[in-house]
């Protein structure tokens, strides 16, 4: 389990969000709107069913800093619980992600930041520390048994860039309809 579940200081944000996109854009505006501090994390969460949605965890380093979270977002309309959704939010919000930019060693981005590993898909070792990941500005980890972890995958150069890219191209979107 992530400091998400472990820490009793955490909340649900439910904005009826549909995609990952704008439920990134609204932990981001959340974050600086509370001013929220380095230690605090704000993650994703998929939420499957009747509604299926994007929903979003908050955690905070303190009990005060968590009540005056909820009531500020409770005063705003939004349907704020106690708690995360699941173990497995996507992290977008965390300590160290300002300084993730460019491209850097796997063993910088393990120091700047609260990430604990890094997975190539496909490999069945961890990449080297001095191996290079571009992150095109855009660093998602999940957590996953307690560990922050991001996926990688080898791109070309001999790098590694994350599995989640910036700006995805929908699915279908370069399929012709013209039957041949």
């Amino acid at each position: 389990m992530g400091p998400a579940l472990v820490t009793p200081h955490v909340l649900t944000v439910d904005a009826g969000i549909k995609d990952l996109r704008a439920a990134d854009h609204l932990l981001h505006a959340l974050a600086a709107e509370l001013a929220l501090p380095e230690g605090a994390f704000g993650c994703t969460h998929l939420v499957r069913g009747d509604r299926p949605r994007v929903a979003l965890s908050l955690t905070l380093p303190s009990q005060p800093l968590l009540r005056t979270a909820q009531e500020r977002l409770t005063g705003q309309g939004y349907e704020v619980t106690g708690g995360a959704p699941d173990a497995a939010g996507r992290a977008v919000v965390y300590p160290g992600v300002s300084s993730l930019t460019g491209t850097l060693t796997i063993a910088e981005l393990l120091t700047r930041s609260a990430i604990d590993r890094v997975t190539v898909l496909g490999a069945t070792d961890q990449p080297a520390p001095d191996a290079r990941l571009m992150t095109q500005n855009h660093v998602r980890p999940q957590w996953n048994d307690g560990q922050l972890v991001l996926t990688a995958m080898p791109a070309a150069g001999g790098v590694l860039v994350p599995f989640e890219v910036p700006n995805p191209t929908p699915c279908c979107a370069d399929h012709s309809t013209t039957q041949h």
